[in-house]
């Protein structure tokens, strides 16, 4: 991921990390985690790595049905949030997590990875593959439908934050050389909106 970008992003999250902390939790997000973890139980999963942990809503989620938890942020204030919670969390970046090869059992990346831009989504991947053991799984949550990359405009957050955002076509395209796709869904946001993009991912051998 580019500095400019990085940064931008860094302080972005780092401003709004007590609103989003505050914030509720969307139903159909819910659901999307008690799907991972029912999925993770019949994989016998004990590690478990958030990428993009944002506050540790979800890591607090995972912790509390016995996984062994840590959470990797870019943003120190969300990572700061995250330790308050009693969570273990790191400040890390998507291309450059710093664990050990084969650390986890299992990576939930949920609404991190379309932060970053398409030609340094291979590396990104690379690396949590790399983490991960053999027979992980991976949960990998975008926004997508339409092909766009850039700065959102609209963004009310400041500095304004950059997407990636692919066809359902071209995501799994995207993944495939890397991760074989055990589970792939879309979830509507409503008419007009990009909607989201599920997918649970082992890696190829």
């Amino acid at each position: 991921m580019t500095g400019v970008y990085k940064a931008d992003l860094v302080a972005a999250y780092n401003r709004h990390a007590e609103e989003r902390d505050q914030a509720g939790t969307a139903e159909w997000k819910v659901r999307e985690r008690e799907h991972f973890l029912k999925t993770l139980r019949k994989n016998d999963t004990r590690t478990l790595l958030e990428v993009g942990s944002g506050p540790g809503r979800d890591g607090l989620f995972f912790a509390s049905a016995g996984l062994e938890v840590v959470c990797t942020d870019q943003s120190p204030e969300m990572v700061r949030i995250c330790r308050e919670k009693g969570l273990q969390a790191e400040v890390r970046s998507f291309d450059d997590l710093g664990f050990p090869d084969q650390s986890f059992d299992a990576v939930y990346a949920l609404n991190c990875l379309l932060h970053v831009p398409k030609a340094g989504l291979p590396a990104a991947l690379k690396e949590i593959r790399r983490v991960m053991k053999p027979d992980g799984l991976l949960y990998m949550g975008v926004y997508g439908g339409r092909d766009s990359e850039g700065v959102w405009e609209q963004d009310f957050y400041e500095p304004k934050r950059f997407f990636a955002m692919y066809t359902d076509e071209n995501l799994l395209k995207a993944v495939s050389s890397l991760f074989r796709i055990v589970y792939f869904d879309t979830v509507s946001q409503g008419e007009g909106n990009p909607h989201f993009q599920s997918l649970i991912l082992q890696p190829r051998q």
